[in-house]
């Protein structure tokens, strides 16, 4: 079938709901852009495979869980993520991370998640049909583009899909749902710039044993940490600045853990290509979802250092969920 049709009517928007796809925009850094696409790209993957689409498409996601629409054409609907939001459609309960069916006139309703986890992801079987802007629908909201005129969703807003035959409902077994929590545990990697240059192996001991609390002021951006006196392996930057956190400019890698001055924070999928601050650490891929699912201003996390091998084995574990073979029909 070809064309798309109206597939929801936004009521509540939320927080800042936008339309993202997966992997977004890979490979332009060097004209600016980081990749974009979901904070938490296992549950966004998940619910697409729910609901028959290809793991990629475009869906939406949910900071803190509000959103209303109202269902404007027959298909299957997946919420996978953060607990607590109860959605229901025509006022009765709907399972997360399980396909369910919608009809045109339904009204499908999510309350504001109390978590664990902080992002809720919908995925629309045919997936959201919008512009493709550099190879990706994906929003970038600093960039303002993608998704819907590259903003988030505002209430009246409708959302067109491709029109597909229903596809078979699906179910995540309860032993293969992600575990969500408010005290987390991260896999990163050692560097960019980490000890002995730039950090002090004490540093080293510190960043990977504290427990660090997420500040408030974190988003799609970065995810800000609470502040740390590091001791430092040098007393400034030399050419690059005053501070021994300043390094030349260079390129950022997406997870990274970036120190400026005394705030370490994780690089987010909007956040900068390049800048002048010791990267100290990188999440690994198998680590990324974990980031999306943490709650501004309660939830801690702890980092925990891994080599190559270990990063790759844990990578391929997170994507034995997103085998078909392994999930149930309803």
């Amino acid at each position: 079938m070809s064309g798309a049709v109206a597939a929801l009517e936004v009521v509540d928007p939320g927080v800042q709901t936008t339309v993202q796809d997966w992997p977004g925009r890979p490979g332009l850094q060097r004209r600016g852009f980081f990749p974009s696409g979901p904070v938490d790209h296992l549950a966004f993957r998940v619910a697409n495979l729910l609901v028959g689409n290809d793991v990629g498409a475009a869906a939406l996601e949910i900071p803190m869980g509000r959103f209303a629409a109202r269902v404007a054409a027959d298909g299957v609907v997946a919420l996978c993520g953060a607990d607590g939001a109860a959605p229901v459609l025509n006022g009765e309960p709907v399972p997360l991370w399980e396909g369910f069916d919608v009809r045109a006139g339904d009204r499908l309703t999510c309350g504001p998640a109390k978590g664990p986890g902080f992002r809720l992801y919908l995925a629309f079987s045919g997936g959201f049909e919008v512009p493709e802007v550099l190879g990706s629908r994906a929003t970038h909201l600093v960039a303002g583009i993608g998704g819907v005129d590259g903003r988030a969703l505002v209430r009246h807003d409708v959302l067109t899909a491709r029109p597909v035959r229903r596809p078979r409902r699906r179910r995540v077994p309860q032993a293969l749902r992600p575990a969500y929590a408010e005290h987390w545990e991260i896999e990163v990697m050692r560097g960019p710039h980490a000890d002995p240059d730039f950090l002090t192996s004490a540093d080293w001991a510190e960043f990977v044993s504290a427990t660090w609390r997420v500040g408030l002021n974190s988003d799609r951006v970065v995810t800000r940490l609470g502040p740390h006196r590091f001791t430092w392996s040098r007393a400034d930057g030399g050419a690059a600045g005053a501070h021994p956190s300043n390094v030349l400019d260079g390129g950022y890698p997406l997870g990274g853990v970036h120190i400026n001055g005394d705030t370490p924070m994780i690089l987010g999928p909007d956040g900068p290509t390049s800048g002048g601050f010791a990267v100290v650490a990188t999440v690994v891929h198998a680590g990324l979802w974990r980031v999306g699912q943490l709650r501004p201003g309660r939830d801690t996390v702890r980092f925990r250092e891994v080599d190559l091998d270990r990063a790759q084995s844990l990578a391929e574990h997170v994507e034995y969920v997103l085998d078909p073979r392994n999930l149930d029909e309803v």
